[in-house]
């Protein structure tokens, strides 16, 4: 019962992220944005938007694609500046501690959360030293196995695991990473036991899963779809409620039987706390402006990423809370610990 709690809550918080999305896009703008207070003069010089990872991956694509229009929009300079180090802890802790006047903003993702949960030493806490402005995008990840596995089905992979407690082992980019999260989650609501082998990046997971080294990993769709699609893997499931439009044929893991599951990587925007309320709306209103064009989100779709903005500042900063309390409880039941 408490894994379906916990997905169920993280199902409720990006229904309404969703729902707010779909109002816009039925808009075609944004409602806010003519009654929200301004800040006085601002931005009257560049922005920066901290990627905390290296260049290249989706939230480092997702950031700068809003930051050029932001740039057009803002009439300043929006400059993406990479700062990976120690798990992302480098660039977010970098943000936390930059003056709260929107100018320095940290793209994030799950590991956001899940790191500050797992880390006694993380150096910041996600909900009082930051405040939301918006969500930007969700990918669903999918559960994939080596094709010499046996197990063709969630169910017969199930099973398996469940003849030989703890001894059927599934790689990821790291603990805590959104791989690592995905499942642990898997492994509560099936009632089963795995052994977590952990690497330095995802890249030399996926290797190894292709190679045989380990049978199995949760890898977000948009880098998986190439690998399934070329036979050198085989996905058994998908984390979210809907399937993937670049997996279609691949059932959710709902419909594979563990019921109410639902996982998924989001991206988001933040600022550092205290940044005034007028400053957030407008950024979230321009990024919602940026996000809602038909072709672009086309652009993504196909890539297996959703775009999609918060309903308020408010709303995202309520979703971080709860996904870290989410968090929270699922490190402490499943005995998470740092390398």
């Amino acid at each position: 019962m408490g894994a379906r709690h916990q997905g169920s809550r993280h199902q409720a918080g990006l229904a309404a992220l969703r729902l707010a999305a779909l109002v816009l896009a039925a808009s075609g703008s944004c409602a806010g944005a003519a009654d929200a207070p301004q800040a006085d003069g601002y931005p009257n010089r560049p922005i920066r938007i901290i990627v905390p990872l290296t260049p290249g991956g989706n939230l480092d694509i997702v950031a700068r694609t809003i930051a050029e229009p932001l740039s057009q929009s803002l009439g300043q300079p929006v400059i993406v500046e990479n700062r990976p180090g120690s798990a992302a802890l480098v660039g977010t802790q970098l943000v936390g501690k930059s003056p709260p006047d929107g100018y320095t903003l940290l793209a994030q993702s799950n590991t956001f959360v899940s790191a500050a949960s797992i880390l006694p030493d993380a150096g910041y806490d996600p909900v009082r030293d930051f405040s939301g402005i918006t969500l930007t995008a969700r990918i669903a990840m999918v559960l994939v196995v080596n094709p010499a596995m046996p197990a063709k089905t969630v169910r017969e992979l199930v099973d398996q695991a469940k003849a030989r407690p703890g001894e059927l082992a599934y790689a990821s980019s790291g603990t805590g990473s959104t791989g690592h999260i995905a499942a642990e989650m898997f492994s509560r609501y099936a009632g089963i036991r795995m052994l977590h082998v952990a690497y330095k990046g995802n890249a030399q997971a996926m290797v190894d899963v292709i190679a045989g080294q380990v049978p199995l990993m949760f890898d977000q769709v948009s880098t998986a779809a190439a690998q399934v699609h070329s036979g050198k893997l085989r996905a058994l499931g998908v984390t979210t409620r809907t399937r993937s439009s670049i997996l279609p044929e691949v059932p959710t893991l709902d419909e594979a039987g563990l019921t109410g599951f639902e996982d998924s990587t989001w991206n988001g925007l933040l600022a550092p706390a205290g940044t005034p309320r007028e400053v957030l709306v407008r950024l979230r209103n321009e990024v919602a402006l940026a996000l809602t064009g038909p072709s672009l989100l086309k652009r993504f779709s196909e890539r297996g990423i959703e775009l999609l903005v918060s309903g308020s500042p408010e709303e995202f900063s309520a979703f971080i809370r709860d996904e870290a309390a989410r968090y929270a409880k699922l490190v402490r039941e499943a005995h998470i610990k740092p390398e």
